[in-house]
């Protein structure tokens, strides 16, 4: 196959919080940095089969567990080099698109792909992760409040 017909990569998953209005959101633990439950699109699947799939595999949360916000999608895209992706050394645009669910049952979290993971509260601004977390934050917090300004 030709570098022309690869894709670009795609990630995608879920901003996981909990309470009416949100009080905490879901974050991953890896060795440096914090993260969201997110995987790359696999062959036939949509976006939000991935991003559920990602959640059960990397927290045991299934789509029972959640209420996903069927209005809200973040995407963002940055340069990440091609070599992760078989892509060479040449830099290639991810896309990442997040989903916003609320966790409505209690559930025990099994970790398969993390050191760990945290319950962090809804105290915007956030700053934990300038390029990726701190926007979809924000963006939250305007849906939100966009969403309180209209009822």
């Amino acid at each position: 196959m030709s570098e022309e017909n690869i894709q670009d990569p795609v990630a995608c998953g879920f901003l996981i919080y909990r309470g009416q209005p949100i009080r905490e959101f879901l974050l991953m633990k890896h060795a440096r940095r914090w993260d969201l439950p997110k995987g790359h699109v696999d062959p036939g699947e949509t976006d939000l089969q991935c991003a559920l799939r990602e959640l059960r595999e990397e927290t045991g949360i299934t789509a029972d567990d959640i209420r996903v916000d069927a209005d809200y999608v973040y995407e963002s895209q940055y340069k990440v080099l091609g070599r992760r992706y078989g892509l060479g050394n040449r830099h290639v645009t991810k896309t990442t698109r997040f989903y916003l669910a609320e966790l409505v049952r209690d559930v025990d979290l099994v970790i398969t792909e993390h050191e760990g993971y945290q319950w962090f509260p809804w105290a915007p601004p956030h700053v934990i992760q300038k390029t990726a977390i701190d926007p979809l934050l924000a963006h939250v917090e305007e849906y939100f409040s966009d969403e309180s300004n209209e009822s």
